[in-house]
């Protein structure tokens, strides 16, 4: 039940289902400066769970750039199906590196390796997490990520990315064939002159190539997105991943959503710029329906969801299909 949304609640959705939550999921590993914690949220019963890899962005907050962000998005998803694993990034203020640390601010290329770590060691992870033993299916495995977190999604479905402290001036790829589809989620465009100077000096930002990101996936961005710190180019900018990858298959464009996409970061939380009920119950509802039709090639959820987005909540959004 939310009295909180009345058009968004006619897209679809299957039944909601009671879930767990566990934290913290510790793995340590020698090529890490810090252990890697996780959250895994998941429905208290039912087998051959999909899972979904949840990204966190490089926002202001404390404590939502970690393991412990998105519950409106995290909670949603896991209550209507996916086992949703959230890593807390090294470029975490509560529990990350230091931003002067090799690599920082951002991080880009340990972010990646922690969502590669975490598929690695899905053993030890049902091992550590006896509620979701045994109850994984790992053929169906789905990556979601907001703003920076969109980027390191991008990047583990073939995007690659040119890091301006590689002396060798080389794209690189990381890409990860085990992820079957992925949602980007307000994420970065292009790099190189869509900057702006102050995204080079303080970020030292990488620039993507998206020629070679071919796995299906969903682009999120909404219309007021702009950061004019970031890129001159407004918010056009976040649709590049749909324009520009051979793999997206559908951008859907939400009407007077900033970079909070209406709160997928936190309950009335610092992070959302746009906060919006009605918003946030959109993305949280075409995220699920996307993800579903994709890993499950029989269900209806994600053209379901589109019908109803253009009958009834059409004020919102729109789905844009390549």
């Amino acid at each position: 039940m939310n009295n909180l949304i009345r058009e968004a609640s006619h897209i679809p959705t299957n039944k909601t289902v009671q879930t767990i939550s566990i934290s913290p999921v510790i793995l340590t590993t020698p090529d890490r400066d810090i252990p890697l914690e996780l959250r895994i949220t998941a429905p208290a019963t039912g087998e051959d769970l999909p899972i979904i890899l949840l990204s966190h962005g490089h926002g202001p907050s404390l404590y939502i750039c970690s393991k412990d962000g998105y519950g409106p998005l995290a909670n949603f998803l896991a209550e209507h199906g996916f086992v949703v694993i959230q890593p807390t990034h090294v470029n975490s203020k509560v529990a990350g590196l230091d931003a002067s640390a090799p690599g920082g601010p951002l991080f880009w290329r340990s972010r990646v390796q922690d969502m590669k770590i975490i598929l690695d060691r899905l053993d030890e992870i049902e091992t550590l997490v006896p509620p979701v033993a045994g109850r994984l299916d790992r053929e169906k495995i789905a990556a979601v990520g907001h703003s920076m977190g969109g980027q390191t999604v991008s990047v583990l479905m073939g995007a690659k990315m040119l890091d301006p402290k590689d002396k060798s001036e080389t794209y690189v790829s990381m890409a990860e064939p085990r992820i079957k589809a992925g949602v980007l989620l307000a994420a970065p465009g292009n790099g190189g002159d869509s900057y702006t100077e102050f995204a080079v000096q303080n970020y030292a930002a990488p620039s993507a190539d998206f020629a070679d990101m071919t796995t299906p996936a969903l682009v999120v961005a909404g219309d007021s997105d702009v950061n004019p710190m970031l890129t001159h180019r407004g918010a056009e900018w976040h649709m590049d991943p749909f324009y520009e990858a051979p793999g997206s298959q559908a951008l859907l464009t939400l009407i007077g959503a900033k970079h909070g996409l209406g709160g997928i970061a936190g309950y009335d939380a610092k992070e959302t710029d746009d906060e919006d009920p009605e918003r946030l119950a959109i993305v949280q509802r075409m995220t699920w329906a996307y993800l579903r039709s994709a890993l499950f090639s029989d269900d209806p959820a994600w053209p379901r969801a589109c019908d109803a987005l253009k009958a009834f909540a059409a004020s919102h959004g729109q789905v844009t299909f390549k």
